[in-house]
C-alpha cells in the first residue's frame, strides 16, 4: 500500500492517492481541484484509478470528480446520500456529484487486494465518512492534527462531532491520521494531545 498526497484547489485540501502495489490500482479520495494535477499524480503512479471515493460533499473535497470521471468512467464515485444536493443540502456547498453511489456505515471498497471500511462519522456533515485501511484512516473534515472540522455548515453538529471523535478515538492501536487539511498525525498523538479527542473521551468516562 501506497499513499501519496497532493493539495488541491483553493483552500489547500488534501487529495490522496492510495494505491494497491500489487495490483497497480488506485482509488482517488477527495479531489477537490486541480483534476489535470491529479490525473498527472495518477499517471505517475502506474495506477488505474478503480474509485472516487469522498468522505463529505463540500466543494473543495469534489471539486475535480466531474473532470476525472470524464478520464476515467470506469472508476464509480462514492459519497453517503446524506451530503447529496438536496433540501438540507445547499448546492453552493454540497454541488451535485452526477452518479454518485451511495455508501455508508460498514460498506467496503475493493481497490485492488486492498479492503476500505467506511466509518460513519457525522459532525462536520450528516454524511461525512472516514475510510480505514489497513492502518490508515482517512478522516475528511472529522479529526485534523490538534484540532476538529468546523460543525456550523448545513448539516454540521458538535454533538455528533464529539459522538463521532469519541469513535475514532476508542478504536484499537494506532493509525496513521490524514486529515483532509494540514498536515497528517497519529490517532495515538491526537489521543494524547488534541482537545476536541480529550473532550469527547472525557465525556464517555474515559481517559486516555
Amino acid at each position: 500500500m501506497e499513499i501519496k498526497t497532493l493539495q488541491v484547489g483553493p483552500i489547500g485540501t488534501n487529495c490522496y492517492l492510495l494505491c494497491d502495489t500489487a495490483s497497480a490500482r488506485c482509488a482517488i479520495i477527495d479531489p477537490g481541484g486541480d483534476a489535470e494535477a491529479v490525473a498527472a499524480a495518477v499517471k505517475a503512479s502506474g495506477a488505474s484509478p478503480c474509485a472516487i471515493l469522498l468522505t463529505h460533499g463540500h466543494y473543495d473535497h469534489t471539486g475535480a470528480v466531474a473532470e476525472l470521471s470524464a478520464q476515467w468512467p470506469e472508476a464509480p464515485v462514492y459519497l453517503s446520500r446524506r451530503d447529496q444536493s438536496g433540501d438540507n443540502a445547499p448546492p453552493q456547498l454540497f454541488p451535485h456529484i452526477p452518479g454518485a453511489k451511495d455508501y455508508g456505515e460498514g460498506a467496503c471498497i475493493a481497490v485492488g487486494t486492498l479492503t476500505v471500511t467506511v466509518l460513519a462519522t457525522p459532525g462536520h456533515s450528516e454524511g461525512s465518512v472516514t475510510l480505514r485501511c489497513g492502518d490508515a484512516l482517512f478522516c475528511g473534515d472529522t479529526l485534523f492534527a490538534a484540532s476538529c472540522g468546523r460543525t456550523d455548515f448545513p448539516g454540521g453538529s458538535m454533538v455528533k462531532m464529539l459522538d463521532s471523535l469519541y469513535r475514532l478515538g476508542s478504536l484499537e492501536g494506532d493509525f496513521r491520521v490524514y486529515p483532509g487539511h494540514m498536515e497528517p498525525s497519529t490517532l495515538e498523538r491526537e489521543r494524547r494531545t488534541n482537545p476536541y479527542l480529550l473532550q469527547a473521551m472525557a465525556q464517555h468516562g474515559e481517559s486516555v
